[in-house]
């Protein structure tokens, strides 16, 4: 295959790193931290208006310190944006913040890796440092250099997994340790010494290693929640109060002290990800199974619990929080959304509500909520709801976040 040479402006000749998906939730706290130790970032997006709104000073979506790390990188002169793919060739290492989805059948989508490839593939520089970032399934790394050398290029391939709480991705990308691997020595030495700048230690593996280690971290949460959850149904039936509980459960007692509590399992990555360790293990992975039948089944608890008490037909439900976690606004595998969706076929109406998430048009601000409805769900125990006033309205709280003793 021939190479692209197109001629390219200088200041993107002279970029250190291209991020591909960079001005998504993995890619742009990278570039950021990146800017910030002095490298030179081009974010590579085709959502034209992310990158101007990023080039304008402004996140597209919530994360702390981003604002400020994004201004500083703006007036350093450290950042580049670009929407046209030429730009990427040249540029020494190209990370690519594109995973492995699973599809409706819980089975990963393996071929979104393939065709991005293919996108890039004529502006992919040979000698380059390409580096995964996002989550993939066991054996992608290893495949994707196969898959590149039978087209005859010669690219050095690292798998370098994000780890990171969403929304608080700047500070943990300095604090925590990163995971490393290459394909050969020298493109995990390179990626090494990349991460190196950001890290304060990295941690060594093979591609394998690496991706099972991703998936695993993932998956273990997952089912810590499913626990929890397991837990709070049991004790719901049983007409105790889980919260109260679980205060009992861990107070003065270290060995319980990382317990989470009951409430919506989601977002863009602990079920996709055990779904995929699931379909690696020809879905004997019974574990993580379950965990998905209690996460996703507490939605149908819920309502089957409210309509022994709520004539639901006859009343109007209001849901609190429609994003897939507290203080987010990504609503990506919102666990919110689903909840609205069987509520629709029992009630009156259903009304939504949430502080942070700008993306769907059909929310309504909190008050009027509250006014409009006569039973309210909690989905998202935001800290701006810490003082909200319910008017005396039933509410349903499975997060304990207003106290003890409240229960569906």
């Amino acid at each position: 295959m021939k190479k692209t040479t197109t001629k390219k402006p200088a200041s993107v000749r002279k970029a250190d790193v291209c991020v591909v998906g960079g001005a998504g939730h993995v890619g742009l706290p990278l570039a950021l931290v990146f800017a910030d130790k002095g490298l030179r970032v081009v974010v590579y997006d085709i959502n034209r208006d992310s990158l101007r709104r990023i080039r304008k000073g402004v996140l597209p979506f919530m994360e702390q310190g981003g604002e400020a790390l994004l201004k500083k990188a703006l007036k350093g002169g450290n950042l580049l944006f670009s929407s046209d793919p030429r730009d990427i060739a040249g540029v020494t290492t190209v990370v690519v913040t594109i995973g492995t989805p699973v599809d409706e059948f819980m089975n990963p989508d393996t071929k979104v890796m393939k065709h991005c490839f293919d996108d890039l593939l004529p502006n992919l520089t040979d000698g380059q440092l390409v580096v995964l970032r996002s989550t993939v399934y066991p054996g992608t790394t290893q495949w994707l250099e196969s898959y590149l050398k039978s087209q005859g290029r010669k690219l050095k391939i690292a798998f370098c997994p994000e780890r990171v709480v969403q929304g608080h991705a700047i500070e943990e990308l300095q604090r925590l340790p990163q995971i490393v691997s290459g394909t050969t020595k020298e493109s995990e030495s390179e990626a090494a010494r990349l991460f190196e700048r950001v890290a304060p230690s990295v941690v060594r593996l093979s591609p394998l290693e690496a991706e099972f280690a991703k998936l695993f971290n993932n998956a273990y949460r997952y089912v810590q929640f499913a626990v929890s959850n397991q837990f709070f149904m049991i004790a719901h039936s049983a007409g105790a109060d889980y919260a109260r509980i679980l205060e009992g459960m861990k107070k003065d007692y270290p060995r319980a002290a990382d317990m989470p509590g009951a409430g919506f399992a989601a977002g863009p990555c602990l079920f996709k990800d055990t779904m995929q360790l699931a379909a690696f293990s020809d879905n004997n992975f019974s574990l993580g199974h379950a965990a998905m039948t209690i996460n996703e089944g507490l939605v149908l608890y819920m309502v089957g619990q409210m309509e022994k008490k709520y004539d639901l037909k006859n009343l109007t439900v209001g849901l609190l929080g429609m994003a897939f976690k507290a203080n987010s606004d990504d609503t990506r595998a919102s666990l919110s959304y689903k909840l609205k969706k069987v509520l629709a076929f029992h009630c009156r109406r259903v009304l939504t509500a949430d502080p942070h998430v700008t993306t769907d048009a059909e929310l309504l601000p909190v008050e009027e909520v509250v006014k409009k409805s006569d039973v309210l769900i909690l989905c998202v125990p935001h800290k701006a709801y810490r003082a909200l006033e319910t008017k005396g309205k039933p509410l349903v709280d499975i997060w304990g976040f207003f106290g003890k003793g409240v229960r569906i």
